[in-house]
């Protein structure tokens, strides 16, 4: 695997783990920066590549009552006030082909949602854009589906590509983990990502919203990076409880240097196990 690089950061191919992260959707541009200049502290201290992530509009919210974000034109404000402060590289979900190309004049990468990852429009145009993208894998797909994605994907010459794993639906209201499904995806040759807190969800399991389970957070992320992957996406929030979106599955802030520096060891321990038998 060749180490794909974001404005310097090197993903994949033995690389640092890199972490993507911040609060599930937008709130005010407040909670948004200092959640970003936290994490960006936390992966410092603990030499980890750190991009943050936070959406301007969740287009697939279960109730139509659900806040969705401030938006794409206010929400790119805000994600550029990110950048340039804290000089770190962000990322976005795209819902539409119309947004892609305002969109990608902000971010340094942007994020196809699982349950659009097989639109053929709009991950040709997130492609054609020439930017690294991430695609979350579909809850309704199996680990080498995601062949004929990047075959899309890579039809216009951009392979600079991330695949993100996010659980499969395992009956109603629940998804479940293949660990199986880590390697696999990783042989096509493209860097994997683990998507901790999304894995945690129960889609629906609240009739008018999702339901999570955060207290598996720990076990799922260990798990993950003990199989093997080149980065984890965490939703993260200062009081999950009070969060707009996706409460139930994010993770504590001030739980993420914990978390963090223990993930960190085992990845340093399979890269080098893996080294020392190559």
């Amino acid at each position: 695997m060749i180490p794909l690089d974001i404005n310097g950061i090197a993903i994949g191919g033995g690389s640092p783990l890199v972490v993507i992260a911040g609060p599930c959707v937008i709130e005010n541009e407040e909670i948004t920066l200092s959640t970003a200049r936290k994490l960006k502290e936390i992966c410092g201290a603990l030499g980890l590549p750190f991009m943050f992530k936070s959406s301007y509009d969740k287009a697939n919210r279960t109730s139509l009552s659900s806040y969705r974000g401030p938006g794409l034109e206010m929400g790119l404000r805000t994600l550029w006030t990110v950048k340039s402060t804290l000089d770190i590289p962000v990322v976005s979900d795209v819902h539409s082909v119309d947004d892609v190309k305002p969109a990608s004049e902000v971010l340094d990468m942007l994020q196809i949602p699982a349950f659009l990852c097989r639109q053929t429009d709009l991950i040709l145009a997130a492609s054609n854009t020439g930017k690294p993208v991430n695609i979350k894998k579909g809850q309704f797909l199996a680990p080498w589906d995601i062949k004929n994605i990047i075959d899309k994907f890579v039809s216009t010459g951009n392979s600079k590509l991330l695949i993100t794993e996010r659980g499969t639906s395992f009956g109603y209201n629940n998804l479940v983990v293949d660990f199986r499904g880590l390697p696999i995806m990783r042989s096509f040759g493209y860097p994997v990502i683990f998507d901790v807190t999304h894995s945690l969800q129960l889609p629906g399991g609240k009739g008018s919203s999702s339901g999570g389970q955060r207290e598996f957070a720990e076990p799922l992320a260990r798990a993950a990076v003990a199989v093997g992957v080149d980065g984890l996406f965490m939703e993260v929030h200062p009081e999950p409880e009070k969060a707009l979106c996706d409460g139930p599955n994010m993770i504590k802030l001030d739980e993420m240097h914990y978390l963090l520096n223990m993930i960190k060891d085992i990845h340093d321990l399979v890269v080098r196990r893996m080294r020392g038998s190559s």
